[in-house]
This record gives C-alpha cells, structure tokens and sequence, in this order.
C-alpha cells in the first residue's frame, strides 16, 4: 500500500508540473499586449516597457517559467499587478466560496442519489425505477448554466423564494443562498451516480456470495448493505475524484450567473483583464484540487479493493 501511495504522489507532481507548464505557454500565447490593456490607449512605450520589466515579460519565455517555478517552491504566487497583493492572499480569499459551493452540491447530490440508485437496482424494472431513469437522463442532459438561469428567474425572480446573487452573511443566510446555486449544480450529478450505483449493483447482485447470502435467508436489504453496497460505491468514488474538474467548470459559470464570490469569478475578470499572476495562481491552485481529488479517489479505492493497487 505505501509503494502504490508513494507512486501516486509522484505521478501527481509530475502531472501538476506539466499542466502548468502547458498552461503557462497557453496563457502567454493569448493574443494582445497586457500592458497596453492595463495601462489603457493613452499609454507611452515607456510605461509600457516599464510594466513589461515589473511583469517579468521582457525576460525569455524560458526564463519565466524558471522564475515562476522558482517562486512556487518558496511560496510565491507573484503579485496582483493591480493591488500589488499577493496572488495567493487574493486566491485563497476566494477558494473557501467555490470549495463550499461545490461541497454542498456534491453532498446533497450523492445523499439523493445512492439510496435511489440501491432501490432502482433492487426493484428494477420497476415503475420508480422507470420514472428515475427518465429524469436521471434529463437531468444529466441540461448544462447546469441553464438549470442556473431557470432556477434564478422562477424561485428568486418570479416566485421571490430565494435570493438571487451574493453569498450572504453569516451561517443561516449563507446557506439560504447556496439552496439555488448548489442546486443548479448537484441536480445533474444525481443522474450520473444514480445510474452508475444502479449498473454497479445489478452487477454484484448476480455474483455468487450475493446468492449464498440469499441461501442462509439473509434479507434483502441487509445483503445490499453489507455485502454489495461496499462494493458498488468504488465506481462512484472514481467518477467523484475525476468530476472534481467539471465541478470547478460548473462553478465558474454558476458564480458568475448568480454574482457570487469565488475562483470562477476572480479567473473570469483576471482573463479579461490579462491579469497574468491571478490568472496563473487560479491555475495552480484549481490544477492541485484536481489532482489531489484524483490521487485521493485513487487511493480510496486501493484501500477498499486491494486489486487496484496492482494497476499502478
């Protein structure tokens, strides 16, 4: 088990450095000047070179990779070239927003999904598991922007339910404006895990100690609890380590639809405004989750299935 885990690690921080890297080059490649965007149309050539050096982007292209590399190892994310506060502050300010959305759309999505995903394989065929396979698909059809829009025009605009934008204040009201973006986002993440649960149950139930469990008279229920349910949820927590990338994407959107706080917004501002520090520790700090959700969903499963241990 701690040769798999030390295998992951490593796989994981060559994964980090190549994303960013890439990343890096991607961000440099995006056409337009960010001095002159900054500085505006009145702008000379000397301040514009001035804000090059400040930046770091009259060096090489090789040396600024080396140089942000560098920084990363002592901590440094750069400098917001607006404030001149430190990127990582800024980001970090916004992080607990985004990671709190997407937990509760996530949580709320799985405690649905599963018990729906056990009865729709224990009574299949039947007229919930139909009606749950149609919804499932629609669910899952409909990008979580547009739920989002919906949500906020019939619950906040016309029915005046719930709020529309921000994040609240305080506990109570922070989480009476999570209801509609949580849900624009965890609505179609009940369908995925629903449907797989169900597929990976209906697997199990036909295996052999299923049916010696069923010969001692052991009860339904308590046989999908003990002996199938362990088993079943593996593929679930697969899909939750790699979805961690499509829930940031949700985000992005659902904070900027319904004005929330949050990386999604603080990157979408950052772009337009070539902001490349904030831009670059949004970046990195969205690569890590990613990665770390992966590795971790990775190594949950080695634990509960020995077997994967030797796919590494």
């Amino acid at each position: 088990m701690w040769l798999y885990f030390v295998k992951r690690i490593i796989l994981a921080i060559a994964i980090i450095a190549i994303a960013v890297t890439l990343l890096f080059l991607v961000i440099r490649a995006v056409p337009g000047d960010p001095a002159a965007i900054l500085l505006g149309p009145r702008s000379t050539p000397e301040m514009r070179a001035l804000l090059h050096e400040q930046m770091g982007l009259d060096k090489p292209l090789v040396v600024q990779i080396i140089t942000f590399f560098g920084g990363l190892l002592h901590g440094n994310l750069g400098f917001d070239v607006f404030s001149q506060r430190p990127v990582a502050d800024i980001v970090f300010e916004q992080l607990p927003y985004t990671i709190e959305l997407i937990s509760v759309s996530i949580l709320w999505a799985v405690v649905l999904a599963v018990p729906l995903g056990c009865y729709s394989a224990v009574r299949r065929n039947s007229f919930v598991d139909q009606v749950a396979g149609v919804l499932t698909v629609a669910t899952i059809a409909i990008p979580s922007f547009v739920i989002a829009v919906y949500a906020l025009l019939i619950f906040a605009v016309t029915l005046r339910w719930l709020p529309a934008i921000g994040a609240g204040h305080g506990f109570r009201d922070g989480l009476i404006h999570l209801i509609l973006p949580a849900f624009a986002i965890g609505i179609g993440w009940i369908g995925y895990i629903s449907r797989l649960v169900r597929a990976s149950m209906l697997e199990i139930l036909g295996e052999n100690h299923v049916r010696m469990a069923r010969s001692f008279g052991i009860s339904e229920w308590r046989i999908v609890a003990r002996y199938v349910l362990p088993l079943a949820i593996l593929p679930t927590v697969t899909i939750l380590g790699v979805g961690i990338a499509w829930l940031l994407s949700s985000a992005v959107f659902i904070e900027v639809v319904f004005a929330r706080p949050g990386i999604g917004a603080l990157i979408v501002n950052a772009v337009n405004t070539r902001n490349y520090p904030i831009v670059m520790g949004v970046v990195l700090v969205t690569t890590f989750l990613i990665v770390a959700a992966t590795t971790l969903s990775d190594l949950v499963n080695a634990f509960l299935d020995p077997r994967t241990r030797e796919k590494l």
